[in-house]
């Protein structure tokens, strides 16, 4: 079978063997180009050395981006390509990376030394696929299974087990039986592991085709990298809205939403603070007041100790802090949500809460149509412009200076004043405002 390589990679290819040394392509954009998928990117492994590719690319730009481990990156036609010489992995000591690295002439040696078998196939045109650990069967099969023992794998890296984890998300294999037993085992060694890593692989796995199968098949190994987790594992909501617990409800509405990172980011938190706020009723119902804003309050927490950007943690808290607003065809509705969370945001937000009603009782589906009017509602008012946030008001806060409002309480009064315009109770025109506003001045002058 013949794999397609684009011209730049099939150039590195071409000058390495020219010069005497094999040359493949490896790894995922293997894998991808079997399962009918472009690569993001192409690899490459050789027997020549970092001074020997160096050489042979004498007349190209090559970036020793990590040459102690054997990788050079060659810049072919404007495109950085990772060369790398093949290689045996010394012991890892710290589960992380391995202590010395040695090079070989053997392309079995680099092979050995992969994670999963649907990652350890080689290609060439001269040669075809090379497949010495039957990946090509796991492919068929949809399976994630290591190459040798699983422990071994494990053991020399754990992040492995994330990167189990999300690939079976992802691809929506299944995990074989002796590599699922060896996760569960080893899990505690996912904290060996930096939160950056670990945040990647995360991210990749949430926004896969398949997660829920994953999330609750792997729970307590959720639960490794975000203990908050743990609590929300079977734990019945007691609730007609509900058919699952809460981790298994999170699960499904990250299954049943938009894969944008924030989005699922916020499902796979939004809920995480149901077991603190549980309340159970005289009738044995359950209530969960105010868990938004305590799963906000987590989350922000969760995310700074996974490293997130903090573009990313402001976002996703806001999504998680508006999510439980019950879906209604109300322009005033709409005008408060776009105040609380922006134009930008507020797409997202609508995103977040179809994803929390189809992962409900069937009856909540009916939701998601009435969050597709919203959609439209919030264009709608954006488009006319229509008065949403403080700095849309036809006044200003040196308005409210001139008034004899001071401090804090300038805000505040723009606060009230934009709540009362979204109200429909006063009008945005400037006279309308500042009449308002001076009448507030005076009442609240005198009770003070």
């Amino acid at each position: 079978m013949d794999i397609y390589m684009p011209p730049y990679v099939e150039a590195v290819i071409n000058r390495l063997e020219d010069s005497g040394f094999e040359a493949y392509i490896v790894g995922g954009c293997v894998r991808d180009s079997l399962l009918g998928k472009e690569p993001k990117d192409y690899d490459i492994t050789t027997s020549a050395s970092p001074e020997q590719i160096k050489e042979c690319f004498s007349d190209s730009t090559v970036i020793e981006t990590g040459i102690k481990h054997g990788t050079v990156t060659v810049v072919s036609d404007g495109n950085n390509i990772e060369v790398t010489t093949f290689r045996v992995d010394g012991d890892y000591t710290d589960h992380r990376h391995p202590s010395s690295v040695e090079f070989s002439d053997k392309l079995v040696d680099d092979l050995l030394r992969r994670d999963f078998t649907i990652n350890s196939m080689a290609y060439n045109h001269r040669t075809g696929i090379i497949d010495k650990f039957g990946a090509q069967r796991d492919l068929f099969r949809r399976v994630i299974s290591c190459v040798g023992e699983p422990a071994v794998r494990f053991n020399e890296d754990a992040l492995r087990i994330m990167r189990a984890l999300r690939f079976s998300a992802e691809l929506g294999f299944e995990i074989d039986e002796i590599t699922t037993l060896a996760i569960h085992d080893m899990k505690r060694l996912l904290k060996n592991v930096s939160a950056e890593r670990i945040a990647k692989e995360l991210m990749l796995l949430l926004t896969g085709s398949s997660p829920y199968k994953t999330l609750t098949e792997f729970a307590d190994v959720f639960a490794v990298i975000i203990p908050e987790i743990k609590p929300c594992i079977g734990f019945d909501q007691h609730s007609r809205y509900h058919v699952y617990d809460v981790w298994e409800h999170t699960a499904a509405s990250i299954e049943h939403s938009k894969p944008d990172p924030n989005v699922r980011l916020a499902l796979l938190l939004h809920d995480i603070a149901k077991p603190q706020c549980f309340k159970l009723d005289d009738e044995g119902n359950g209530h969960f007041f105010n868990h938004e804003k305590l799963s906000a309050e987590m989350a922000e927490q969760i995310l700074h100790d996974l490293k997130m950007p903090s573009a990313v943690i402001k976002r996703v808290t806001k999504l998680i802090k508006y999510h439980y607003v019950t879906p209604v065809d109300d322009v005033k509705v709409v005008k408060r949500l776009l105040s609380a969370v922006g134009e930008e945001d507020f797409p997202l937000l609508i995103e977040v809460m179809k994803g929390d009603n189809k992962a409900k009782q069937s009856f909540c589906f009916e939701r998601v149509q009435t969050l597709d009017t919203m959609q439209v509602r919030a264009r709608e008012i954006i488009e006319q412009n229509q008065c949403v946030k403080v700095s849309d008001l036809t006044v200003d806060g040196n308005d409210m200076l001139k008034i004899g409002f001071s401090g804090k309480g300038v805000g505040e009064i723009l606060d009230v004043l934009l709540n009362e315009v979204i109200e429909e109770n006063i009008s945005n025109t400037r006279s309308s405002l500042l009449e308002f506003a001076e009448k507030y001045y005076a009442e609240n002058a005198c009770k003070a």
